[in-house]
């Protein structure tokens, strides 16, 4: 019997989120005024920091179990801000605190600087709905 390898492990799914956040935040920059689509856009950026959170603990989990615990203990404070992030952006939808947004975006972009964007890969309906979904929710769950 052959091994079974995990092809969508943490830090591929990581990775593509902070991509995709990466291109959230730059066509979020472009935007005159907060429309509809911007309001999707910001949400699924929490959805997306909270799954990348998810991520991170999942990782700290398998370290620690291997021992791995001064490991596990810087990765998890150089992820920490996803979570802080996550609820701080949530925050600013729930309460319609809209003029908050380009300053926690401004801050959030410091975190994306290393992604190089040459072109615009997502597409549109990755986001789309996002916002109705949030507030469907109560606070800090996830999409699914």
């Amino acid at each position: 019997m052959s091994r079974v390898i995990n092809v969508n492990n943490p830090t591929k799914i990581r990775n593509q989120h902070r991509r995709t956040i990466a291109e959230i935040l730059r066509r979020l920059s472009q935007k005159p005024e907060i429309d509809a689509e911007a309001k999707d856009m910001a949400a699924m950026t929490v959805y997306l920091l909270r799954e990348i959170d998810s991520g991170v603990k999942q990782s700290i989990i398998a370290w620690e179990k291997r021992g791995y615990w001064m490991k596990a203990e810087r990765f998890l404070r150089q992820w920490t801000w996803t979570a802080e992030f996550a609820a701080n952006i949530e925050d600013v939808i729930r309460h319609d605190a809209w003029d908050l947004l380009p300053e926690l975006l401004a801050e959030l972009f410091g975190q994306f600087a290393d992604i190089q964007i040459k072109s615009m890969m997502r597409k549109p309906d990755v986001w789309r709905g996002a916002y109705q979904r949030l507030l469907s929710k109560p606070p800090g769950e996830l999409p699914y």
